[in-house]
This record gives structure tokens, C-alpha cells and sequence, in this order.
């Protein structure tokens, strides 16, 4: 069952205003929303109702938020906040992104130029080896969960998602 979709302009357990929906998913949904004191942009992850309930799923949810918060590579998605909302469902905030996943890149441009592909597995190994040093372990790599950001200064960088 998935979480109820919380309407636009509502308010995340005191903190963030919801923007708008970006993407649902097998464990809940992913929200575009603002910090309100801050007014920075964020993406929350909100927790099905039944994921919540099971012992085991939470405690590993804790776990890989704590690992993933202390990461530091540029190439992890960053990961700023967890909570629950006031109805006690676990949400997970990150940072929000602009840009576009590699299965949508792929699907608009087709098949990249080696030297770029290559270049893009190449930053999604530095972020998944910080992981792997931390002894994180990705359960779900795919295009989807690559994600290329634009950056204000520089070129785009692959960000992996989704841990």
C-alpha cells in the first residue's frame, strides 16, 4: 500500500512544503518539496505503510541512512535528513537534483558515444567504491538510479540514487 500522496503546499513534519510528486517506486514515493526556514530545494522519500510496519526493513532503512548520510563522495546523492511524518511513516530527505536519469537520457538521445558512456561509468564507480569502502552495498543498480545533475559550474556528474 502505498503512503497517501500528500497534497501540494502541505507541510512535512514541520519542516518541508510539498512541491510536488517526482517519482514513484516499489517502497513509496519521492516528493519534490522545499525546506521551509531554509527554502532550499529537497527530494523526500516517503515509506509505504506496510515497509514501515516490518522491524527488519526499518532497522536496515536506519542503517544505510546513517552509512549513506556520512558518505562524502560527489558522485552519492547526497542525503540531509530522516524522520517521520505525523503519521509516523519514515521518510528519508536528499538533496534535489536537476537533470536527468541514464534511462531517459538513453531513451531521448539512444545509444551514447563510447568515450561518454565510458565516462559516466566511470564517475558512477567513484561514488559506488566510496560505498563499498563504507561496506554499503547498492541492492538495485540500474540506469534509473544514475543519474546525470547539472551543476551551476562544471560539467554534468553522474550521481547514484537510491541506495
Amino acid at each position: 500500500m502505498q503512503p497517501r500522496e500528500p497534497e501540494l503546499g502541505s507541510i512535512i513534519d514541520g519542516k518541508y512544503r510539498v512541491d510536488g510528486v517526482l517519482r514513484r517506486g516499489g517502497m513509496g514515493l519521492v516528493l519534490a518539496a522545499t525546506h521551509r526556514e531554509l527554502e532550499r530545494g529537497v527530494a523526500i522519500k516517503l515509506v509505504r505503510n506496510d515497509c514501515a510496519r516490518s522491524a527488519e526493513l526499518l532497522a536496515r532503512l536506519y542503517d544505510e541512512a546513517r552509512a549513506v548520510a556520512a558518505l562524502q563522495s560527489e558522485h552519492i546523492c547526497g542525503l540531509l535528513d530522516f524522520g517521520r511524518t505525523e503519521s509516523g511513516l519514515p521518510y528519508i530527505v536528499y538533496e534535489r537534483l536537476s537533470g536527468v536519469d541514464l534511462e531517459q537520457l538513453i531513451a531521448d538521445r539512444g545509444p551514447l558515444p563510447v568515450a561518454e558512456a565510458v565516462d559516466l561509468v566511470l564517475q558512477a564507480c567513484a561514488g559506488l567504491a566510496e560505498a563499498h569502502a563504507a561496506r554499503i552495498v547498492h541492492r538495485d543498480l540500474k540506469p534509473e538510479n544514475l543519474f546525470l545533475a547539472h551543476r551551476r559550474t562544471g560539467p554534468d556528474i553522474v550521481k547514484v540514487l537510491d541506495f
